[in-house]
């Protein structure tokens, strides 16, 4: 594991859940190597599926964006070390603005 504490950057999740996330990273990392960044988030994500049903999404690394919607009590984004960890669980987007959906006018067409 990388020494160092997790510093949580964002979350809107219940305590409890937000734990559970610092300690599946803690334990990936110690089962992984830190430059495995793609078998860490497989296995955050796993682990968090499990635990907490399916549709979570965990992006891990050391340089990346991001812009995603997320069910409400269900987003976290934390640091260990230089290791930057994103676990959300996606949304549907059934709270979308009908306005933005590029698709609607196609919708709409009837064969």
């Amino acid at each position: 594991m990388l020494e160092g504490k997790a510093v949580i950057g964002e979350t809107d999740m219940l305590q409890a859940m937000q734990q559970d996330a610092l300690d599946l990273a803690a334990k990936a990392l110690d089962f992984f190597d830190v430059t495995e960044a793609t078998e860490i988030a497989r296995f955050i994500k796993k682990e968090f599926d499990k635990m907490y049903g399916p549709g979570w999404q965990c992006i891990v690394g050391t340089d990346f964006g991001s812009f995603v919607t997320h069910c409400s009590g269900c987003f976290i984004y934390f640091c260990v070390g230089s290791l930057a960890i994103l676990l959300f669980r996606g949304s549907a987007g059934l709270e979308a603005d009908p306005a933005d959906d590029q698709f609607a006018a196609l919708k709409t067409v009837k064969a």
